[in-house]
């Protein structure tokens, strides 16, 4: 059974800095692309940032140089760093896991940044 459990959600102040974590579990870890999306309130999905196997990132302009995603291999495990946060990147952050033709979900972790 494969699981992807968020955390570190929670409600901070604008500048504020936050560190998502996701616990995955039932698939070969080291080989999926992982990445963090986001769907702020009545809007649609949008990617944050992804890390490749090898290391590789990718992140949307609007985060650029304030959020950091990181994988460490021997936990299963991948990060989100957010700092200097913004009324804006409120939302719930999900965490996904993308190999090939398999694709997993976690359940969503609310951070709401307060101006």
């Amino acid at each position: 059974q494969v699981q992807l459990v968020e955390s570190g959600g929670d409600l901070v102040h604008a500048g504020g800095s936050l560190r998502l974590s996701c616990a995955v579990s039932g698939i070969t870890f080291s080989i999926y692309t992982m990445a963090w999306y986001r769907q702020p309130p009545g809007m649609q999905r949008e990617l944050v940032e992804g890390i490749t196997s090898n290391g590789r990132t990718n992140y949307a302009d609007s985060v650029k140089g304030r959020f950091t995603i990181s994988r460490d291999n021997a936990k299963n495990t991948v990060y989100l760093q957010m700092n200097s946060l913004k009324p804006e990147d409120t939302a719930v952050y999900y965490c996904n896991a993308k190999w090939i033709k398999f694709d997993y979900w976690g359940q969503g972790t609310q951070v709401t940044v307060s101006s």
